[in-house]
Parts: structure tokens; C-alpha cells; sequence
């Protein structure tokens, strides 16, 4: 999927919500335990719930990783699942891969031509050749880790260059435009530090920013939107335990496309006073 393609689908949805597929065995609903795959069962539940008001989906590997072999055949019918029923919902592998070339060559191989994912989240910390091998791809995305939610963000990514007075996260924004174009290359932005999202804006104007945080980690939509969106909305906003745990009864998938809702109807509110 291109650039365009997303904006569209922005547009005709009303939204730039990401729905996180963080699915916790621990967390699935009794009654549904007894199914042969409980998480797959879960999932299409959700996707079936929340597809009207989602434009990207993103499962983050690890829920899956931890369940072995069996995880791994779960990922990969979910996404079977998606392709076939919502073909136009942009996949994202929350995988935060790199490695040295030869490893990301097939990393990348796993997850856009076995698992066929629309983009993967990488780090960037070993430098280009570590992230190319996913650019080789055509209408595939490299999303890359620039600056996170979590606490531990700023043990590393706020340390200040001497030399170029850049902040380590701004560093990965300028260099890296050098590996990519916004047509296949987005930024992960945490929304715990939308403060920091004009600033980002200015090195960064025309790239998709996938924005983690809001809802249960306590990030403002508001905020996000006013200093991150741009001209063609640019953002795209992921809840995940906001949404797939809004209930942990019977009614799991009815609250869940109920909290995907209230959040789409908020953006959409966003998106016209930008004029979109």
C-alpha cells in the first residue's frame, strides 16, 4: 500500500486509527478458551468489531512469539484473515527489528513475503545497513522507532550531540531521511511525547508518524493531532488495550467496536477542523 492509498482510506473512514492486536492468552475471555485457537477466535472476533473505524491493524510480535510455534500459526491466520476479508486495512508487524544486513534481509523476508505484511517497526540503533534490506521491497514501509512512550526513552534518546547540538532522536530523524522517502518510511512518535511532536514536524513534514500511547498509556488524541497532524493527516494513532480489553466479559468484541467507534467519531471531529 502507497502513501495515497493510506490517505484515502483515511478519508473514507473518517480515521487514522491503529488497532494493536496485543492479544494476552491470559486475557482472553473463558469462553472462548476452549476453542481450538483461543487468540485466532479472539482476533477475528475484535478485527470483525472494529474493521468500520480502523484503517491499520498491528499485532505486536511478542504476544505470539511467547506462545512458540503455535503463536506463529496464529499470527499468520490472522493475517490471512485480514487480507481476505479487509484487503484496503494497512498491516503493521510490531516486531522492532535490525540487525546486520544479511539478518534484516531475512527478517524482512519473514515478514513481507511469508507473512505478508504491509510494514515492520525497526530499530534504528545499528545504523542504514540494518534498515535497507526492508526498503528493497516495493510499496512496503520501514517504521522506524525515533522517539518512545515508555519511561526508558530517556536513557538514551534525549542525549545531545556536542558537535551538532542534536538530541539522539533527532539525529535518527535527519540521518535517516538519507534511507528512505515518506513513501515508504514512517516514524514512531510516542504520544506521551506529543509535546515534542512540532519539533518532529520540522525535521520530518511529510512522513506518516505511528503514534503508540493513547488511550491506556494516558497519551492526549487532542494533543497528537494539533502538533503532529499534517496536510494529508499523517498520522496514524494506535490504542490497543483500550480497545481489545474494553471488556473482559461475553461482550468483549461489542465493547471493543464501541471504544473504536467513540475514538473514530473523535477523529473525525480532528480531521475537519484540519479541513481533510
Amino acid at each position: 500500500m502507497n502513501n495515497e492509498l493510506l490517505f484515502q482510506q483515511i478519508q473514507k473512514k473518517r480515521s487514522f486509527l491503529c488497532v494493536g492486536l496485543d492479544t494476552d492468552i491470559q486475557r482472553v475471555p473463558k469462553n472462548l478458551l476452549n476453542a481450538a485457537d483461543p487468540v485466532l477466535a479472539f482476533n477475528r472476533k475484535i478485527i470483525d468489531a472494529t474493521a468500520d473505524y480502523t484503517v491499520a491493524y498491528k499485532p505486536n510480535i511478542a504476544f505470539y512469539e511467547s506462545l512458540g510455534w503455535k503463536g506463529w500459526h496464529t499470527l499468520e491466520k490472522t493475517v490471512e484473515y485480514l487480507k481476505s476479508k479487509y484487503p484496503e486495512i494497512f498491516l503493521i508487524a510490531d516486531a522492532k527489528r535490525g540487525d546486520i544486513g544479511n539478518t534484516s534481509d531475512l527478517y524482512a523476508r519473514a515478514f513481507f513475503e511469508k507473512l505478508d505484511f504491509d510494514a515492520v517497526t525497526v530499530a534504528p540503533y545499528m545504523g542504514e545497513d540494518s534498515v535497507k534490506p526492508f526498503m528493497n521491497y516495493t510499496e512496503k514501509w520501514v517504521v522506524l522507532l525515533a522517539l518512545t512512550s515508555n519511561e526508558g526513552a530517556a536513557d538514551f534518546q534525549y542525549l545531545k550531540n556536542e558537535e551538532s547540538g542534536d538530541q539522539l532522536f533527532e539525529s535518527v530523524l535527519k540521518t535517516s531521511q538519507n534511507w528512505g522517502t515518506p513513501e515508504n518510511m514512517m516514524y514512531v512518535v510516542g504520544a506521551t511525547k506529543a509535546e515534542k511532536l512540532k519539533e518532529i514536524r520540522q525535521i520530518v513534514p511529510d512522513h506518516f508518524l505511528l503514534v503508540p500511547g493513547v488511550g491506556a498509556q494516558g497519551g492526549s488524541l487532542q494533543e497528537v493531532a494539533k502538533n503532529g497532524m499534517n496536510s494529508h493527516c499523517g498520522l496514524l494513532v494506535n490504542s490497543s488495550r483500550g480497545i481489545i480489553y474494553a471488556s473482559g466479559e461475553k461482550d468483549f468484541a461489542k465493547k471493543a467496536g464501541e471504544a473504536a467507534k467513540a475514538v473514530q467519531q473523535e477523529m473525525e471531529l480532528l480531521l475537519k477542523e484540519k479541513g481533510l
